[in-house]
């Protein structure tokens, strides 16, 4: 088993053969049972697609924003908080979560450029709109249920705000009443995004609740500190809640540590961890 957070898999679960197969490497030949439930197997159905670059803006001094235009009429349906596998020119395939909502005409990734990075340094000095891609999608089974009608927990690190936003807008737009609160976490002021347009959503919708928290700042009137010890603070009980969270490791091993410790069911956590190709933590491009 590759580097994972210790809370994905229990030892009880080990003990009963159970792998986390996004990190686990075959040493011989095995066989593999898919245990997840019908509307995780339906959503893990990924096909190969071929788009165009069509706009790259930069969010922040390290995360550009890539839209891609799919060339398929017929758009890409995923569900908010699932993911794509790139190829950005002759660079390795990389994971990069949609930003969008599902049916839109373009899908929107957030590339954080990771150093020594060879797809994202690719995006950040090379790709320019116009140029083809080939991706694979959609794949990730942390995704918005929206059957749920308990309160929703939205935590994000970095880049990890990309699947966030699909997934606030999504509930937002198919009418979620319940009470939606995203926690941003990020270094420093640089290194927020897209912080109007979650306060423009707020002014929107009542039940949204937008809190950026900076780990590096004291003199601020944002809240600082770790963004899990600011949810920590927030909510002594999360029995009934879901719980995205999306960000490097760390973050979403405080995160779980915190949410199973308020009592929150392990079947309502739902998290996307951010590894580098070896392995180590970033907070830039989702995986």
């Amino acid at each position: 088993m590759l580097s994972h957070s210790r809370f994905a898999l229990t030892d009880e679960e080990k003990a009963g053969g159970l792998i986390l197969a996004c990190r686990a490497v075959p040493k011989t030949d095995i066989a593999v049972a898919w245990l997840g439930s019908d509307d995780e197997a339906a959503a893990a159905q990924a096909r190969t697609w071929q788009g165009t670059v069509v706009s790259i803006d930069d969010l922040t001094h390290d995360i550009r924003r890539v839209r891609i235009r799919p060339d398929r009429t017929d758009a890409l349906v995923f569900f908010a908080g699932q993911y794509a596998d790139i190829r950005f020119g002759p660079s390795p395939a990389r994971s990069y979560s949609m930003a969008n909502r599902s049916g839109d005409p373009e899908l929107e990734f957030h590339v954080r450029r990771v150093p020594g990075g060879a797809a994202s340094g690719y995006v950040h000095t090379i790709l320019r709109p116009g140029d083809r891609i080939v991706l694979e999608a959609p794949r990730g089974s942390s995704y918005l249920r929206e059957s749920h009608c308990g309160p929703i927990l939205c935590i994000a690190g970095g880049s990890g705000l990309a699947p966030i936003k699909s997934i606030v807008e999504t509930a937002l737009a198919h009418g979620m009443r319940q009470a939606i609160h995203v926690y941003f976490g990020a270094r420093a002021e640089r290194d927020l995004y897209l912080v109007e347009h979650f306060e423009t959503l707020v002014r929107r919708h009542a039940n949204l609740v937008f809190t950026p928290v900076l780990s590096e700042v004291r003199a601020t009137a944002r809240r600082t500190g770790a963004v899990t010890q600011a949810v920590a603070d927030d909510f002594s009980d999360l029995t009934g809640f879901k719980v995205y969270v999306a960000g490097p490791p760390r973050m979403v091993d405080a995160a779980m540590e915190i949410a199973f410790g308020r009592g929150l069911n392990a079947r309502d956590l739902h998290a996307d961890v951010f590894f580098t190709p070896q392995g180590q933590p970033l907070s830039g491009a989702a995986g």
